[in-house]
């Protein structure tokens, strides 16, 4: 469907309705607006948390970095229109940029959506839409009705056949309070967030106000300072003393005055701690190891190396799983049957690690066969590989051995005879 061809005739496509789905529709056939602010999540989140936007672009470049393979059965088809889409999605955007706004909006808000453009009913562009701008409008099914994408008061809307296929693909997260919508991980860690914010703005404060402590002036007996006075000191103080420009400059007191400091230090105050704990929570939240981002702490893995591998397989490759099902599920079928779209994971250096150390333990295996050992490289099976093969130098200690023959009874069995010379 173009993207102004909202009126066609919808096929009719004989479905099953939820029981439980239909209960739910108090108003079918108007938008469903999310209860969550995508906003305040990518400002507080991103724009303005180093650990957040750090966790994101982590994911968002892991994914971006494995490369799309098309196969059909076992077998690899390296040239496809589908291919070619996919490394040139828009005339903006290539694989690498199109996938980590795609990943971008679906970590911020829990909700991606892609759009694809057809020519000739065959689609030759695919855009990925900012989760904040599009509604979802329910049918009386339990399923989506059409889709809304709202700009400037401008809206253009995609419906949804009853079979479920649509111009939009929309991936979402789990959300325990929302049928409509998924659940950012921003969400998850806004208490994180928000600590990690306030201490990095207490920092900021810190340092804005030479970096020292706060303090109080005292007037030494019964004196006490006029409301002019005050004033012009407590102007004095503000545009000569405090700023990391004035940091080291000597104070010059009147009038019996005396600087006592009350404050405590960061690290007393256990600011820096805290900083960190809730940057730790808000990786966990990403599902980012922070060893990976640099935050000190209580490490749960023992090197890099681990901390790299966990990322791979506890949070990128399942999201990878998300994106390349939504992709065989709502793109492939435009290209042929019997196509599957599969990420390329023998490039990447952490998983390259991994099977190396598991060809490494397959190799030196000594009750495996070689079909065995193949099949856990990843290989097919071969002709005669379903025997074990054991080193023919590896003999049992508790073998009973019989005593070695002399020369004259070696030579005379290598001719086939016996001890006494007869054949």
């Amino acid at each position: 469907m173009g993207i102004f061809d909202v009126f066609r005739k919808q096929r009719q496509v004989e479905t099953k309705e939820s029981a439980a789905a239909k209960a739910l529709m108090i108003n079918p056939g108007q938008p469903v607006w999310s209860d969550r602010n995508y906003t305040a999540f990518a400002n507080e989140g991103y724009r303005i948390n180093v650990v957040a936007y750090q966790a994101v672009n982590k994911i968002c470049e892991a994914i971006a970095s494995v490369p799309p393979t098309l196969f059909r059965g076992e077998d690899e088809i390296t040239e496809s229109p589908i291919l070619s889409l996919l490394d040139k999605p828009n005339p903006m955007q290539g694989y690498d940029e199109y996938v980590h706004a795609l990943v971008g909006f679906y970590l911020l808000s829990g909700n991606g959506y892609q759009e694809k453009v057809a020519i000739n009913g065959a689609p030759r562009e695919l855009y990925a839409l900012r989760s904040d701008r599009m509604k979802i409008i329910p049918s009386q099914a339990g399923m989506p009705q059409a889709y809304v994408y709202e700009v400037s008061g401008r809206k253009v809307m995609w419906e949804v056949e009853p079979d479920g296929g649509s111009d939009i693909s929309h991936i979402k997260t789990f959300n325990p309070i929302n049928d409509w919508y998924g659940m950012s991980p921003v969400e998850a860690a806004a208490y994180a967030v928000d600590q990690h914010n306030e201490a990095m703005a207490w920092m900021q404060a810190l340092l804005q106000n030479s970096a020292r402590p706060s303090g109080a002036l005292i007037m030494e007996g019964e004196q006490s300072l006029s409301d002019d006075q005050y004033h012009r000191l407590k102007q004095e103080l503000e545009d000569s003393y405090q700023g990391s420009k004035n940091a080291g400059r000597p104070m010059l007191l009147e009038g019996g005055l005396d600087w006592r400091a009350m404050g405590l230090s960061p690290t007393d105050m256990g600011i820096l701690d805290q900083k960190n704990a809730s940057a730790r929570d808000i990786c966990l939240a990403f599902g980012v190891p922070p060893q990976l981002l640099g935050i000190p702490g209580d490490n749960t893995y023992s090197n890099y190396q681990e901390a790299r591998l966990s990322f791979w397989e506890d949070t990128v490759i399942p999201l990878l799983g998300v994106i390349y099902g939504a992709w065989n599920k709502w793109l492939v079928p435009d290209f042929g049957n019997g196509l599957e779209l599969r990420p390329d994971l023998d490039q990447v250096p952490a998983i390259v690690d991994k099977r190396r150390t598991l060809w490494e333990m397959a190799d030196k295996s000594q009750d495996l066969t070689i079909n065995e050992r193949r099949a856990m490289k990843g290989y097919g099976p071969v002709s005669g590989g379903d025997s074990v093969f054991v080193s023919a130098n590896t003999l049992p200690l508790d073998m009973d051995f019989e005593a070695p023959l002399s020369t004259e009874d070696a030579k005379a069995l290598a001719y086939g005879l016996d001890a006494k010379g007869d054949t």
